[in-house]
């Protein structure tokens, strides 16, 4: 019975299978993805199965005498993307396939090259040396390296860039292609970025910024994620650094993991710790710092399509120096001539007041789609939150309530679409929508009535279009336009007596209510600003490695929040600080042209600039200092002239033999308060860089520089001391605060060397000083200046493991 059964089975699986259709025939063609011509030989192999066959000279193939089923075609062809087509076979089926022809030529540029932003934009970039080198310091003193990039300081741990004198709100910073907002609009509020975390860090001093912004008056920061080639592989890195001043230093981890389909992933994280930095001669009491950083990074990657999603949190805890803060005018007096700071404690980790504290949440996602026509569209949304608090050294009941409390929301959506279907010409164009929301916590919460910066709402529209054409295969064009619209919305307390004062009663009747209690108005602003930007491009290649590069932009930028409503005291600048309402949006008239020479045996860079300002906001002091329950500190008033900015930088490198290179540079600029007819204040001062470098590959690859920098004392400054009267002596006294240090120069050692510690990986070991001469010395651009030195020597330890 049991064999009998066995035996009808079989009939029945034979019959079944007879009565299968397996006549179908699968046809198809392949063709190249840009210009859909036909590919040649390409393998195509039906996925779990011994059926193989080519494409033909018109990139077609057959199979023949398939049954339906569903069905996995898997082709391949040098030179391109694998792919994997699944078809539901009912019938004679045909399918074109397309194939990206240049994928692996892609690969091979993401690994290896790094390719210019706009090909007709004035570009520095920091290569992974000084990266590396930078990983436990801050991004402006990594920028600070590139010739016509300074830095805004306030003491030795926040850190602002400058480019060509400008700063804050007139620099974009695109982290990940996200736009930075931070409230950016404070001296002493440093970029929320961990250096760490980046790919390639760029400067583009040029008008090629129109895609992310028309307030680039100053230029661009561009920091962009690392490119992963599409294969199996795991990899990834550990830094460890030690630093003899401050007893700090940093920890930093990443891991990648990539797939041959295109899929990827990254996890990074890094802790900095410091306790207080050291000057020459006496310790910067309160000067540390606590830096929390983690960024997760997932997304796909083919040619025709894809998305990038990233989150990153950085928390930064830091200690503003407390000989800045003084507690009547004789003491800020004494402070500010005085060649020591008045407070000097004992070394320390902990932080106390004053001090910031800053967390930074930062998510975007992107996605894109590549069509025919060489068209491809992506999408990007993303969100930013802030959240700063500065606590002021206040009675003990205050010891922890901030004394300002800043949440800052931005959330913004932005298509792109870029054309490159004509022959030598690429057009970019696409648009904004872009929402902020600033709170600030009330009295109940910080113990202030009046909030320094109060809540408001922005709205942002804009839209952009910019092209680039090849005219010869040496001579290129680029041209942009971008048109943005603002909206802001505030909410604000005024002291009836400074709303009166100030004549706004007048100006602004639109914006009052009637409310008033306790000689305070509530007021409602609203402003609405039309931008316009737009920019050019050449660029001119000659024989011998020789080109020309000429730059013109016209920006637009609005005031920023600050600038407007500022309203009292800013206490990690150490100053009371007033904005105004009759400020307008400034227009800047940019020119810079570059002639270079890319040579590594011989290369130069000269590059001269021009900018006019129409309506240049600046913050000014207005010759008085004020006593508050929270001590004496100077007033500071924002207004509004015409300026001009103009200077040049040049850079050059030479092979003096094999082991032996050098690299030098210098900046040279000159601002003019043209209304006034008197220098602008802060600006950078003439400066000038050397580095001299020993390599020697056959010894593990060792590097051995020596660095030096100088800075000239800027002695272009507008004079706004003034005097106050001393009741100890009965006599007026000077306040300097315009004057400005002595020049100085700042040698430095840096020293590296590559070891094999693993079979597909290696050790790095860095050994730096800094300041080798343990110079004292002050720095014209550090807002204390006035109370403490700069930090002096310091040795510092690097090994990282590369797996």
């Amino acid at each position: 019975m049991q064999k009998l059964f066995i035996f009808c089975a079989l009939v029945c699986c034979v019959y079944a299978t007879k009565a299968q259709d397996c006549n179908i025939t699968f046809r198809g063609k392949i063709t190249d993805f840009h210009n859909n011509s036909p590919i040649v030989g390409a393998s195509v192999h039906i996925v779990n199965s011994n059926k193989y066959t080519t494409s033909n000279l018109k990139g077609e193939f057959n199979f023949n005498k398939l049954c339906a089923s569903t069905i996995t075609i898997e082709v391949k062809h040098i030179a391109c993307e694998t792919k994997q087509v699944i078809i539901n076979l009912k019938k004679d089926t045909f399918k074109n396939i397309t194939l990206e022809h240049h994928l692996e030529e892609l690969n091979e540029v993401i690994v290896t090259s790094e390719t210019k932003t706009e090909r007709t934009s004035i570009e520095n970039s920091l290569n992974k040396e000084v990266v590396l080198t930078y990983s436990d310091k801050s991004l402006g003193d990594a920028l600070n390296t590139i010739s016509g990039v300074s830095t805004l300081s306030t003491g030795n741990s926040i850190v602002k860039p400058i480019i060509h004198g400008l700063h804050s709100s007139r620099l974009l910073i695109v982290n990940n292609n996200v736009r930075m907002f931070d409230q950016e609009w404070g001296d002493e509020h440093a970029p929320n970025i961990d250096i760490n975390s980046g790919g390639k860090i760029s400067v583009i001093k040029g008008a090629n910024t129109l895609k992310y912004g028309s307030d680039a008056i100053g230029g661009l920061i561009l920091i962009k994620p690392k490119r992963f080639a599409i294969k199996d592989s795991i990899f990834g890195n550990a830094l460890t650094s030690l630093n003899s001043n401050g007893l700090g230093g940093n920890v930093n981890s990443e891991i990648i993991k990539t797939y041959s389909s295109g899929f990827y992933g990254k996890l990074q994280t890094s802790y900095k710790r410091f306790g207080d930095f050291s000057a020459a001669n006496y310790n910067l009491s309160n000067s540390g710092l606590e830096s929390i950083n983690a960024s997760l990074q997932f997304g796909f990657n083919s040619y025709e399509k894809g998305f990038d999603a990233y989150y990153s949190f950085v928390s930064n805890e830091i200690g503003i120096i407390r000989a800045a803060h003084v507690g009547n005018v004789n003491d800020l007096v004494r402070a500010i001539n005085s060649g020591e700071p008045s407070f000097v404690d004992g070394f320390s980790h902990s932080i106390d007041n004053p001090r910031q504290s800053i967390i930074h949440h930062l998510g975007k996602i992107e996605a894109y789609k590549r069509f025919r026509n060489a068209i491809k569209l992506s999408v990007q949304y993303d969100f930013q939150l802030n959240n700063r608090k500065e606590f002021d050294r206040r009675r003990a009941s205050f010891r922890n309530i901030p004394a300002a409390d800043f949440r800052l929301f931005t959330t913004s959506i932005q298509p792109n679409l870029e054309i490159k279907s004509f022959k030598d010409l690429e057009i970019n164009t696409g648009f904004l929508l872009r929402y902020q929301q600033n709170s600030s916590a009330d009295e109940n919460e910080t113990g202030i009535s009046i909030p320094l910066i109060p809540d408001y709402e922005r709205y942002e529209a804009g839209i952009y279009a910019t092209s680039n054409v090849k005219l010869t295969n040496n001579f290129n064009v680029s041209a942009g336009f971008r048109y943005d619209f603002i909206r802001m919305n505030a909410e604000k307390k005024y002291k009836l007596f400074d709303w009166e004062e100030n004549n706004y009663d007048v100006l602004f009747p639109e914006f009052t209510s009637n409310r008033i209690e306790n000689f305070e108005i509530f007021t409602f602003p609203e402003f609405n600003f039309h931008n316009f930007s737009a920019s050019l491009g050449l660029l001119k290649t000659f024989e011998n490695d020789f080109e020309f590069i000429f730059n013109y932009g016209l920006a637009s930028r609005t005031p920023n929040v600050a600038e407007l409503f500022s309203d009292g005291l800013h206490h990690s600048a150490s100053r009371i600080e007033t904005g105004s309402l009759t400020l307008t949006k400034e227009v800047a008239n940019k020119f810079i042209m570059s002639f270079n020479r890319n040579n590594e045996n011989f290369g130069f860079s000269i590059s001269p600039y021009f900018k006019h300002i129409n309506g240049f906001i600046q913050l000014i002091p207005s010759n008085e200092a004020l006593t508050t329950i929270r001590g004496a500190f100077v007033a500071w008033n924002y207004n509004q002239v015409d300026s001009r900015i103009f200077g040049i930088d040049i850079d050059m490198n030479k092979r003096i033999s094999n082991s032996l290179n050098y690299q030098g540079g210098i900046s040279i600029l000159k601002g003019d308060n043209i209304t006034d007819n008197i220098p602008l204040i802060n600006m950078p001062a003439t400066n000038f860089k050397n580095r001299i470098t020993y390599t020697n590959k056959g010894f593990n690859n060792l590097s051995v520089s020596l660095t030096q920098r100088t800075i000239l004392q800027q002695n272009r400054f507008p004079d706004y001391n003034f005097s106050v009267f001393n009741p100890i002596i009965q006599d007026n006294v000077l306040v300097d605060i315009s004057s400005t240090p002595p020049t100085y120069s700042i040698f430095g050692v840096q020293t590296s060397a590559v070891f094999k510690a693993f079979k597909t990986g290696g050790l790095i070991v860095e050994f730096n000083v800094e300041n080798i001469f343990d110079l004292a010395y002050r720095e014209h651009l550090n807002r204390l200046r006035f109370f403490a030195d700069e930090i002096g020597r310091n040795y510092n330890l690097k090994i990282k493991i590369n797996y």
